[in-house]
């Protein structure tokens, strides 16, 4: 293994870096109509556009702090009234209730759930913690919002693009992360982008069944899935990274009575 290991704080920049690249233009494209025509540079287009994203960010957090306030079954009309502003400044901003679903589904990512990302990969720790950290992260942030959650996942129509961009960027910050360890360990890096992806589909995905059900407990749900990650993560570090040499020789499930049997 390389002695000169990758400073966790500059592997968070750099994921963090990645990352942005992803987000760069969703908020102004979500801002525009499907229909609309993006129109050529002009200077008083881009200041109201700038203003416009700043009050439509303004009014976001306002919206936020309504749902959790409020509840996720909250309607326009007490969203506005708990902001202080008619519902016609809301709509002058929000097209409807889905574009309000889609600003706090990307607000949300952006000031709760990145941050604590990249804290978490900041920190100097072994992978396996590092694994159980992030997958923590991410549960606890959506636990510990139900309402913005049920909210969101009622409002964002299932076509909107902030969810789809909001797991693309966790996933690009994620692969960074991949690439970054593994080539500490002199690895293949060229399977990084399909394993972060599984990883953010899969646990998302089983986030929003864990939401609905609430079968088990928030830490279980978190051990479960890093039991699952973790045995991923070991199985690839096992073959350097190689597919050829997975494919070449695939682990075999181990045998439960192999002990006796050698008794």
């Amino acid at each position: 293994m390389k002695s000169n290991r990758t400073n966790p704080a500059a592997a968070a920049r750099t994921a963090l870096s990645a990352a942005a690249t992803v987000t760069r233009g969703l908020e102004q494209a979500l801002l525009r109509s499907p229909s609309e025509p993006e129109a050529k540079p002009d200077g008083r287009r881009q200041r109201w556009e700038k203003h416009k994203q700043a009050r439509r960010t303004e009014l976001t957090d306002g919206v936020i702090e309504a749902i959790r306030a409020l509840g996720a079954d909250v309607g326009m009309d007490e969203i506005a009234a708990h902001i202080g502003v008619s519902k016609t400044v809301l709509y002058r901003y929000f097209v409807d209730k889905n574009d309000l679903g889609i600003a706090t589904t990307v607000r949300f990512f952006d000031t709760t759930l990145l941050p604590r990302l990249v804290e978490a990969i900041s920190d100097d720790v072994d992978e396996y913690t590092l694994t159980r950290t992030v997958i923590g992260v991410y549960v606890h942030a959506v636990a510990d919002e139900p309402n913005l959650y049920k909210f969101a996942l009622a409002s964002s129509p299932t076509s909107s693009p902030a969810p789809a961009d909001s797991q693309k960027l966790v996933a690009t910050l994620l692969t960074s992360v991949i690439v970054l360890r593994l080539t500490d360990r002199d690895a293949e890096t060229a399977g990084a982008e399909v394993w972060s992806n599984v990883l953010v589909g899969g646990i998302q995905r089983v986030v929003d069944w864990w939401m609905a059900e609430r079968t088990i407990s928030a830490e279980e749900l978190i051990d479960y899935l890093t039991m699952m990650a973790w045995s991923s993560i070991v199985g690839i570090a096992a073959v350097g990274g190689s597919r050829a040499k997975f494919m070449a020789d695939p682990p075999p499930l181990p045998n439960p009575h192999a002990s006796e049997e050698s008794r």
